[in-house]
């Protein structure tokens, strides 16, 4: 099917069928850089809240701890309130977090190396002194589903489904709040994530609003990140991404944006794209875990786009298909401030 039905608007009430070049569920890894282990403190509510830089390699942005790091889980929950996205908040920092640093200290007059150092950490608390960890209570409707179990690798198998939802509530509620299932369990020990009334501790992260309107966003594929500028070329937020790979890369140059589509559904044609996902066109109904996630921006280039994702841990980490992946919170936002006609920058 064409693209034909998208409507050169902001956002489309109604879930759309479409090609594209990108979405592929099998991804590539990208080999992560090395790092040493080494501990971290105890993981508690009250150990996050009250945690403070300490040059530690847990803490350092050089190495990496082997569990969740109170500072760091701090500062990822602060980086993505103030819309320098680490990505997944995991508690263990990484690449996506060193840049997410690196953008913050850029916009903040500081020196640029993405280390989480005692003055970026002073500079990110003082900047948002509010409590990083939240009470929700799990309700019915957030039960409600549909929830469908282990999601299907196969493109076929998942175009049998009604929906393409998230396997489990715990998916739901990490999604939600912007974390890893690991960490939301960490934080949680033995807690019935499918029990309403349940509270349960999260990130108090929240799907924000930018500050304006998106006028330019700029695509690097060299660093794997999206930045977004209103039309004073302010930096309205910075994103890790997911872009292209050697047998498939993203474009280069200047294209701009078509329109969104909220909730898409997704079409392989194998007439019309390069990798081998089967000999048969498949149509994958829309769902969070579907290829594209939860929403679509269509690019001026055929069948190109920056979307959403099945699985946020992996942004950044793996290749993709051609097309600008990023978490589904992180596209959502960007998606609800985009317009046709936003020049988008492939550098």
């Amino acid at each position: 099917m064409s693209k034909s039905r998208l409507v050169a608007s902001a956002a489309l009430p109604f879930a759309l069928v479409f090609l594209t070049a990108c979405g592929s569920p099998a991804e590539t890894p990208k080999p992560e850089q090395p790092s040493a282990a080494s501990p971290a403190p105890a993981l508690t509510r009250e150990a996050i809240e009250a945690a403070v830089f300490e040059a530690a390699p847990s803490a350092n942005g050089q190495t990496a701890p082997v569990a969740p790091d109170p500072a760091i889980a701090r500062a990822q929950i602060l980086l993505d309130r103030a819309n320098f996205s680490p990505g997944v908040i995991d508690g263990l920092g990484g690449d996506n977090t060193r840049q997410a640093i690196a953008a913050f200290e850029k916009a903040a007059g500081l020196p640029e190396d993405g280390v989480l150092d005692a003055e970026v950490f002073g500079r990110l608390t003082a900047g948002d002194a509010g409590k990083v960890l939240a009470d929700y209570t799990i309700t019915a409707a957030d039960l409600a589903g549909p929830f469908i179990g282990q999601v299907p690798s196969d493109l076929q198998a998942m175009s049998k489904l009604p929906t393409v939802g998230y396997a489990t509530p715990l998916e739901a509620f990490a999604e939600k709040f912007h974390m890893t299932e690991g960490l939301l369990r960490a934080l949680n020990p033995g807690v019935d994530f499918g029990k309403a009334g349940q509270s349960i501790i999260v990130a108090a992260v929240a799907q924000t609003e930018l500050a304006g309107d998106v006028a330019r966003i700029v695509v690097d594929k060299t660093e794997r990140s999206v930045r977004a500028y209103d039309a004073n070329d302010r930096l309205l937020a910075f994103y890790p991404a997911t872009i292209g790979s050697s047998a498939r890369p993203a474009p280069s140059g200047d294209l701009s944006v078509v329109g969104v589509a909220p909730e898409p559904n997704y079409t392989y044609d194998p007439d019309r794209v390069s990798y081998d996902r089967g000999d048969r066109k498949v149509i994958v109904p829309a769902g969070p875990n579907n290829p594209v996630g939860s929403v679509w921006i269509d690019l001026s280039r055929d069948t190109y786009g920056i979307h959403g994702t099945p699985d946020p841990s992996k942004v950044g980490k793996t290749f993709s298909s051609g097309c600008v992946r990023l978490t589904n919170w992180d596209a959502e936002q960007l998606a609800s401030k985009v317009k046709p006609g936003v020049r988008v920058v492939f550098r």
